[in-house]
């Protein structure tokens, strides 16, 4: 039987169960950038009965460390809570909301899709995101009218009909706005939601680490593991890196589409994004490993993605540095994965964790 993989006995795949378990919680839970503290949080209860410390940094991000045999070296892997959402930006008159992106939004994709807006007191509002020209019967331009923030707004479902009744209401500029994930795991295996970048990898995380809090292994070098809440405006994972760090991998999703290699089925191995390439030794370390234990990779080239590791580098840490991640398509939309590459990120975590530092 494989490394890494625990069967029940029904047959079915112990590890794969507790990973999807994880992240269909963690897809309910909205964390926005910027409002991402209850996720943070969900992953600090899930942690908390370990015998790893635990610390929130200022910035709201989770830090645990695992010692290990070699504490002058530490291993630095992270991943990300924070997800892509929206701002009140303007109250219009028509009592709808004009709205604003946090992180890099596809507007067409979210045309007609649920939202809930969450005042400042904590109240909650359901709506919809519609196009201000949405209806054919009005609008000579509705089928052509460009998906851009300008012409995006909310419709709430509250009897409104002016600015001055949405105020008494306690909305106001500012108050965040959280999709719909619309969470479905079928029965073929498939996970589709929005928000699977990057809480397929945060889940796969947290399966990770109990897993080995329960085995008692030490890995050769102490691992720090940071549950980043800012990665999708570019600086999540930057600031709480020691000057012990040596390696750095980001877990993150691959990105699918024509002209990729990265599938649904697979853990993606970055050979270069945006910044530039990746550190070819652990790039090749890592094709090594998953070679060895049967491991299901593609290396692939994202020309418009960066990570928390491109971030890192450029501000200033002098790192190896990598990214890995579960195999996502339409990133940013309506992301669908498979349980077998929850899995197989999972697998060469696993691994990789128990080698020494490059």
């Amino acid at each position: 039987m494989s490394a890494g993989i625990i069967r029940n006995r029904r047959g079915g795949c112990k590890v794969e169960e507790q990973l999807v378990s994880t992240l269909v919680e963690l897809l309910n839970i909205p964390s926005p950038t910027g409002r991402a503290d209850a996720a943070i949080t969900y992953v600090e209860e899930r942690l908390k009965d370990l015998p790893y410390s635990l610390i929130r940094t200022h910035k709201g991000g989770l830090l645990l460390e695992i010692p290990g045999k070699d504490e002058e070296t530490i291993r630095f892997i992270t991943a990300h809570v924070d997800t892509l959402g929206a701002m009140v930006k303007q109250i219009k008159e028509s009592g709808r909301l004009r709205i604003t992106a946090i992180g890099g939004v596809t507007w067409h994709s979210l045309d007609g899709e649920g939202c809930t807006i969450e005042t400042q007191s904590g109240r909650c509002f359901r709506g919809t995101i519609l196009a201000t020209h949405s209806t054919p019967h009005v609008y000579a331009d509705a089928r052509t009218q460009p998906r851009t923030e300008e012409n995006m707004e909310v419709r709430l479902d509250a009897r409104v009909r002016d600015a001055d009744e949405v105020r008494r209401l306690g909305i106001n500029v500012g108050d965040f706005v959280f999709f719909d994930p619309r969470v479905e795991v079928t029965e073929t295996g498939f996970v589709k939601s929005r928000h699977l970048d990057d809480k397929a990898s945060v889940a796969i995380l947290i399966e990770l680490i109990r897993r080995i809090a329960d085995e008692r292994w030490i890995p050769p070098v102490t691992t720090h593991i940071f549950f980043s809440n800012y990665e999708e405006v570019g600086h999540g994972a930057n600031a709480v890196i020691s000057e012990k760090v040596r390696e750095y991998l980001a877990v993150d999703m691959g990105a699918i589409g024509e002209g990729q290699e990265s599938d649904e089925f697979s853990v993606s191995i970055c050979a270069k994004d945006s910044s530039g390439p990746y550190h070819f030794g652990l790039r090749q370390k890592l094709v090594h490993l998953a070679e060895q234990h049967g491991i299901r990779y593609r290396v692939d080239l994202y020309p418009r993605y960066s990570s928390d590791a491109s971030a890192a580098l450029q501000a200033g840490h002098d790192l190896i540095w990598g990214l890995i991640g579960p195999g996502v398509d339409s990133s940013h939309a309506y992301e669908r994965t498979h349980r077998e590459a929850l899995v197989h990120t999972y697998r060469l975590l696993y691994h990789y964790l128990q080698t020494p530092s490059l």
